[in-house]
């Protein structure tokens, strides 16, 4: 491995500074340079971070922080010019024209004036963008340094720009122009379950009918200082007959999706799988993530992570074919699909291993249809298409996966749990294969998650009005 050759930064002292002398620097604006500038300086002026507000304003276009371009000066003088040891005393500037995305601004500064009883040094400071415009003008003085340093160039870390509220309006922006879905909603009678059913309501996404206790229901929000001016509200005595009433609702057509409150997850499900009075269909129910990762390139999905615990062959079939009908409706004509284990090659002492293979050999015979599936992969080959090169797989999925399918609820949990918490994944999960879509919230999940959960809900509510073959 070859070292990198060291980067030195050296000074100009006060005795080797020149009247007429100076140093420049140029820099482009990118999108990423005006949200770091936002999150350091706390300047969250529409103008610079709201694209619609700065469509609307004196610019119509969004535009850099003014201060963006002098940091550009401080920058010449700590590192170019006179470099370590410089002291700032004070900075006087003119904005002469907006900054824009794209705009190349060279910063220049000029030795004016310097005074010996202080070593005081006067600059003249200038910034012209790419057309040779000035942007900047002004005046800088500073304190040079006497003793000569030299030292080398600190390395800094790269900096990644996570804009968690953007991916969640990209996912939200699927479900623009669909009619609010008609959602029961199984004994909302905690912050979290009521907040989240109100929370996707105001968002456009769901229509609530509220199923519980009504003097629970309307204490709570009455606590929380929320209207339930138009909500439909369903009482009912306890937890249990508040799932019962919830899946009957959905079961008569008279709701088109559920979504659990703050009973048990066990508890509702019970009564979705009932034979006689619940929602089953000839398909397994499972659950699915639909994870946006800000390190990979698409959305990711993420199955079974919350229903089947240790699925048989069969019973992935089915979780397999729900996951590519919900990739489906989200605008994924062939989804690429990875059956996970812990190694990419057919091992019979790993069951995972066999059953992927099997699996592939199952939509190559007709049996699961849609997608495009591979597999065994280990998760590194799935997602990388580095890794897959590296261990000579050929294969349109490796690297480039769209739905991830675990070995176990175990495997799919941990995954999917690491994903949100280390890797800042923006989380949205929908439970499929019954006659209705269900959504499962939690009390940890944020309300970008609730909102996303139930807009998964109403996307597939409009795929299959729109015929799109579901389960039913």
């Amino acid at each position: 491995m070859h070292a990198h050759p060291v980067v030195w930064i050296e000074n100009k002292t006060f005795e080797e500074i020149t009247v007429g002398e100076g140093a420049k620097i140029t820099r482009t604006l990118r999108p990423e340079d005006i949200h770091l500038f936002a999150v350091l300086s706390g300047d969250l002026n529409p103008t610079h971070v709201d694209p619609e507000f700065a469509r609307s304003g004196q610019f119509r276009e969004i535009v850099g922080h003014s201060m963006w371009g002098g940091a550009l000066f401080s920058a010449i003088l700590g590192t170019e010019y006179p470099g370590p040891g410089t002291v700032y005393v004070r900075q006087d500037l003119r904005f002469h024209r907006p900054i824009v995305i794209g705009d190349t601004l060279t910063a220049r500064v000029t030795v004016r004036e310097k005074f010996a009883h202080n070593h005081h040094v006067l600059f003249d400071c200038t910034a012209t963008n790419q057309e040779g415009l000035l942007v900047i003008d002004g005046t800088a003085e500073v304190v040079a340094p006497t003793e000569k340093i030299r030292r080398p160039r600190v390395a800094l870390p790269e900096v990644t720009i996570s804009d968690k509220e953007l991916r969640y309006q990209h996912l939200m922006a699927l479900m623009r122009g669909l009619p609010p879905v008609r959602m029961a909603v199984a004994h909302p009678c905690s912050e979290y379950a009521l907040l989240g059913a109100l929370e996707a309501k105001e968002a456009g996404v769901i229509d609530p009918v509220l199923v519980g206790p009504r003097a629970r229901i309307t204490a709570l929000a009455e606590q929380l200082e929320v209207s339930l001016d138009g909500v439909t509200l369903i009482d009912t005595p306890h937890s249990h007959a508040s799932a019962e009433v919830a899946v009957a609702l959905c079961r008569k057509g008279e709701c088109a999706a559920l979504m659990k409150g703050s009973l048990h997850t066990d508890e509702l499900m019970s009564e979705v799988v009932n034979k006689e009075r619940g929602l089953r269909t000839d398909r397994r129910i499972s659950h699915v993530f639909l994870a946006d990762v800000p390190t990979y390139p698409h959305p990711l999905m993420i199955t079974d992570a919350a229903i089947n615990i240790e699925p048989t062959l069969e019973e992935k079939r089915d979780i397999v074919q729900n996951a590519i009908d919900l990739a489906h409706a989200i605008g994924i004509t062939e989804p690429k699909v990875a059956i996970l284990s812990a190694v990419e090659t057919v091992n019979p002492k790993i069951r995972s291993t066999v059953e992927a293979a099997a699996l592939c050999k199952m939509a190559d015979r007709g049996q699961i249809t849609g997608g495009l599936l591979d597999g065994p992969l280990a998760f590194d080959n799935a997602v990388s298409l580095v890794a897959a090169k590296v261990k000579g797989i050929r294969s349109a999925v490796a690297g480039n996966a769209d739905i991830l399918v675990v070995p176990d609820l175990e495997a799919g949990n941990m995954l999917a749990k690491q994903l949100e918490y280390l890797a800042n994944a923006l989380m949205a999960g929908i439970v499929l294969g019954a006659k209705v879509p269900i959504v499962l919230t939690s009390r940890a999940d944020t309300p970008e998650t609730r909102v996303a959960s139930c807009a998964l809900a109403q996307i597939l509510v409009a795929a299959k009005a729109q015929g799109m073959a579901l389960p039913s």
